[in-house]
């Protein structure tokens, strides 16, 4: 896995090793950034399930200002450190080790805003929706941000309350789901 484009280009990013994470494919990451660019600069990016941090490392690379990414797994939190570090990113990046609920409670309670969200949960998990509640109620998305969640093409994505879908790309075996506020009429 590589960083495709911007300031830190071409370089190498360590994964976890076996089935704790599913990084996401290249080909779904550069589209993914292809729709996103005119976003990125000066971006705050939250980085939800982050495993190796590859999404939000890539939103740094392309010009966001600052990603927080978030993951449990403590693997995880040193991969990406590691891959920040690595890719001169470690100022802009923080890494917050803690479940999702707990760390969207913490980011809250922070007053933090965000303009864009990527969630990429297990898809199993069913855990997208709560996620997608949390951060509404948390006030976590600027009123002209949103969100992207990565999806398994099998499972739907149940209405949430304050959020509607604005656009939807989908791949074989995988959905990118982007939603925004209700009233913003993008």
């Amino acid at each position: 896995m590589r960083v495709i484009s911007g300031a830190a280009k071409g370089r190498k990013l360590q994964t976890i090793e076996g089935l704790a994470t599913r990084p996401t494919t290249d080909r779904i990451k550069e589209t993914l950034f292809n729709i996103i660019a005119f976003d990125l600069p000066a971006a705050v990016f939250l980085d939800l399930f982050s495993g190796s941090g590859a999404i939000g490392i890539e939103a740094l690379s392309r010009g966001a200002r600052e990603a927080v990414f978030v993951d449990h797994n403590p693997q995880c939190q040193q991969v990406i450190q590691d891959n920040l570090m690595h890719t001169k990113m470690d100022k802009q990046g923080r890494v917050i080790g803690l479940e999702v609920p707990n760390a969207l409670a913490q980011l809250a309670k922070e007053k933090a805003e965000f303009n864009i969200i990527f969630l990429d949960p297990p898809y199993e998990a069913e855990l997208a929706e709560p996620t997608l509640l949390e951060i509404v109620k948390g006030g976590l998305l600027k009123k002209d941000g949103y969100i992207i969640v990565e999806r398994s093409a099998q499972i739907p994505l149940a209405p949430i309350q304050g959020l509607r879908v604005w656009r939807e790309k989908e791949y074989r075996t995988t959905v990118l789901t982007f939603l925004c506020l209700e009233e913003n009429n993008l």
